[in-house]
């Protein structure tokens, strides 16, 4: 594993082409590679990272690039939104656009079965049924090296973001989707934001070992920490690989995350607003406004939290979503 971090100042673009060409030394020729990236809901540096990825993979040969959007459940992404999100001027013409379509048993395969009693220890006694872990099929083409870039900060539903969570949900089918989903309503947001190791994070590590077990290519995580203001700041990327690598690069990134993301109060707050950014333009995925201030002590009894976010029209832009939250 190897990685760049600096949470005082921050990592500049040759720092991280350095890193890049390291971790890439390692491997004499890459033809076609897949790089599966965040989509439009997470402001990161993915627009760093891409392009430079691209040129030290030319000089290994590259000859096929393939991009798959892990979108979850949310909506797909325009070639213009991935352009933008890649960091990309113009579009190579080795370079395939894909969106992930959770929803879609064509583009999915089974890898296994979370079993009954797994199932049942996770949800705390509320379920005792095999679930089966589906993911996006391209992962087991014949690519040379897979690269999956994430980012990691406190999150409502897996304590941090960041390394497997862009296999389950990113790339996942609806049954594990809905079940770690479960899992994190059953412990609760208060409890399990900011948690490293909990119940939703141990349905998608033993999912994602089911699906590492059936790739054939390599897998490199890259893992990226940064601060947000009037622009993204880089502060650490960590690459790891395989199974393992990823588990790594979790536990670093989310260390360096509790430092900067998590702030601590004199008092709890009597009104909160959070002005959501255009990229959340969806009522359901705004609701993030809310979740980050959760934890107990944060807000007063009886505290008011606005949601300032006049720009949206639309519950979810899944047309039969939409219309189970209304």
């Amino acid at each position: 594993m190897k990685y760049i971090e600096d949470l005082e100042g921050e990592i500049n673009e040759e720092s991280i082409q350095e890193l890049i060409s390291q971790v890439l030394s390692d491997y004499t020729k890459l033809e076609k590679v897949l790089v599966i990236h965040p989509d439009y809901t997470r402001d990161d540096f993915t627009d760093l990272i891409f392009p430079t990825l691209l040129s030290e993979l030319k000089r290994k040969g590259l000859k096929e690039l393939h991009t798959l959007n892990a979108s979850g459940t949310h909506r797909k992404m325009s070639e213009k939104e991935m352009m933008e999100k890649l960091g990309l001027e113009e579009k190579p013409d080795f370079v395939y656009f894909h969106n992930h379509e959770f929803d879609d048993p064509r583009v999915l395969m089974e890898v296994g079965k979370l079993p009954a009693e797994f199932v049942f220890e996770k949800t705390q006694g509320e379920l005792r049924k095999e679930f089966p872990v589906t993911v996006n099929k391209m992962v087991f083409e014949d690519f040379d090296l897979i690269i999956a870039i994430s980012g990691t900060v406190p999150h409502e539903a897996t304590g941090y973001s960041g390394a497997l969570k862009i296999f389950i949900p990113g790339i996942a089918g609806p049954d594990v989707v809905g079940l770690f989903h479960w899992v994190a309503v059953l412990i609760g947001i208060p409890r399990i934001i900011g948690s490293v190791d909990n119940p939703a994070r141990d349905v998608i590590n033993e999912s994602c070992s089911m699906i590492f077990k059936r790739i054939k290519a390599d897998v490199l995580s890259f893992n990226m920490v940064f601060e947000e203001g009037e622009r993204i700041i880089p502060k650490g990327l960590y690459i790891g690989e395989g199974y393992e690598g990823f588990l790594k690069t979790y536990r670093l990134a989310s260390k360096a995350s509790s430092k900067l993301h998590v702030i601590y109060l004199d008092e709890p707050l009597d009104v909160a607003v959070q002005v959501i950014g255009p990229h959340y333009d969806e009522f359901w995925t705004a609701g993030k406004g809310s979740y980050k201030l959760q934890r107990p002590g944060v807000m007063k009894d009886g505290g008011e939290i606005i949601i300032y976010a006049p720009h949206i029209k639309i519950f979810h832009s899944n047309r039969k979503m939409d219309e189970d939250i209304r």
